[in-house]
């Protein structure tokens, strides 16, 4: 069995059309972006809070396991069929990185800790040029006040 890298394992077990969706909607924010470089700071900054696949997974399954365990100890022990599952599921996304939620959890727009880190560089890039740019036309407003002032 191989195991996929770390960086693929999600995106290698979702459909084409999803990934390209995440990867057209992450196109679609930094060419909009370039537009608005005012902007860029408060994208960055909903990146920071972005919560991605891996902590959606993580707190599905340690919400299920809390219950099905809770269930099982106070009503029936059938219940502790469920943290059972789910904590199979969860080893079998480690290693595969595929899981029952996975499929909906991309396609309700979650996204790997990489395609946000891919938005985050994109935006930071263009923040960067778009600082110079700021930086350079006001280096040529100062040499211009400074050459009528002399004058």
């Amino acid at each position: 069995m191989i195991v996929p890298s770390t960086k693929n394992r999600v995106p290698a077990h979702t459909s084409r059309q999803v990934n390209r969706r995440i990867q057209k909607t992450i196109e679609n924010r930094v060419e909009t972006l370039k537009d608005h470089p005012e902007l860029i700071r408060q994208r960055l900054a909903k990146l920071d809070r972005e919560w991605d696949i891996e902590r959606a997974i993580e707190m599905n399954a340690s919400a299920l396991a809390f219950i099905g365990t809770s269930l099982g100890s106070a009503h029936s022990k059938r219940w502790l069929a469920l943290p059972l599952l789910v904590t199979g599921f969860l080893f079998q996304h480690a290693i595969q990185g595929w899981c029952p939620p996975v499929p909906i959890l991309r396609r309700l727009g979650f996204r790997t800790v990489y395609e946000i880190e891919e938005e985050r560089r994109h935006l930071l890039a263009l923040d960067r040029r778009s600082s110079r740019r700021g930086s350079a036309r006001k280096s040529s407003q100062r040499r211009r006040r400074r050459e009528q002032a002399a004058a």
